[in-house]
């Protein structure tokens, strides 16, 4: 008997073809403009690491927007560029990290952020990343979560609210508690891409001190 063929959690190759496939078939959805609206794109970047395939999340320097926040790599959209062209520049300002279109599989939804921009989460996958070279000014430390951890039926913790209702913390690892609009989009892309669920995030509530 022929040994089984790797599965998505296991092998990066088999997971570009599985993503490439779900994403091919998700209506991805686009906050509408508005007076004051700022756009910025992300990356979802999943990568080899130590054997697995795994995701590149950030720590954000402790200075600027966002000083310290978990995040994804990922920027505010200049004039003439699309989420995919922005989404790009900044994973190689901020990691040094070089991915081309051939390489950006799909989108998943804009999420409103209360900061005032619509975050368009890109997803790219690098079979051959070189070293990483962090930007000291945007990025504080990097690290990486297997897609098997994303996946987990313990990595989403829902916390109820004293006004009512829940926040939504994805727990990486130890330490590791990340809210929305990061949060929110890791979580789409475990169940839109890794489980195969519908799932939308725009009503996931933010805490308050994302609105900075």
């Amino acid at each position: 008997m022929s040994a089984p063929s790797p599965g998505p959690f296991d092998d990066l190759a088999a997971f570009r073809a599985l993503a490439a496939e779900r994403l091919g078939s998700f209506a991805h959805t686009r906050v509408p403009e508005a007076p004051g609206l700022r756009r910025a794109g992300v990356v979802l970047c999943a990568v080899e690491h130590d054997g697995v395939p795994s995701m590149i999340v950030i720590r954000r320097a402790y200075q600027g927007r966002n000083a310290g926040q978990w995040g994804l790599p990922g920027g505010r959209m200049e004039d003439g560029e699309t989420p995919e062209q922005a989404a790009l520049r900044e994973l190689h300002e901020e990691l040094g990290l070089t991915a081309g279109p051939a390489d950006v599989l799909g989108r998943l939804d804009d999420f409103p952020a209360a900061s005032g921009f619509a975050i368009t989460p890109v997803v790219v996958v690098l079979d051959d990343p070189g070293p990483l070279a962090p930007s000291p000014d945007e990025v504080h430390s990097v690290h990486h979560t297997s897609l098997r951890r994303l996946a987990a039926d313990d990595t989403p913790v829902w916390v109820p609210q004293p006004g009512g209702g829940r926040l939504l913390q994805m727990w990486l690892g130890p330490g590791w508690r990340v809210h929305a609009p990061t949060g929110a989009m890791l979580w789409q892309f475990r169940e839109v891409v890794l489980l195969g669920r519908p799932a939308r995030v725009a009503d996931f509530a933010q805490p308050d001190w994302t609105r900075h």
